[in-house]
């Protein structure tokens, strides 16, 4: 894959942020630096960027896709009444992998594990809501 200008552009808006931004979200800090950009070519490159593992595309159901230029194993945490994301590390001693492997004969391409409840500022929102 090429690494043309605005993509380069957008791989570095990418990993400079941990919120996991939407293509949206994205674009419009990209557009601070390239503001002839389109809606469309940021799509298009993240996508692209996804699909060759540079980064990672968070689908969490129907919920609007999100993006982690974090790419080294790790889970999340998300949200489920603000969609919020979180990175987890997580423990790489323990190698799912290989035991679902071996237990189950399946050939594993890749895993994600995820975790879903309220962040703390919805917790202190439902909180204040229920006083």
């Amino acid at each position: 894959m090429r690494i043309t200008n605005q993509r380069e552009i957008i791989l570095e808006e990418l990993k400079k942020t941990k919120s996991h931004p939407t293509a949206d979200e994205l674009f419009e800090l990209v557009r601070k630096r390239l503001p002839r950009i389109s809606l469309a070519t940021v799509y298009r490159n993240l996508e692209q960027l996804s699909d060759a593992g540079i980064i990672n595309k968070i689908e969490y159901g129907s919920r609007q896709k999100r993006f982690d230029g974090d790419v080294s194993p790790h889970s999340h945490v998300f949200c489920i009444r603000c969609g919020k994301i979180a990175d987890i590390k997580t423990a790489q001693d323990i190698n799912l992998k290989k035991i679902i492997q071996d237990t189950k004969g399946y050939k594993i391409f890749g895993e994600r594990l995820q975790f879903m409840g309220l962040c703390p500022q919805c917790q202190e929102e439902e909180a204040n809501k229920n006083n």
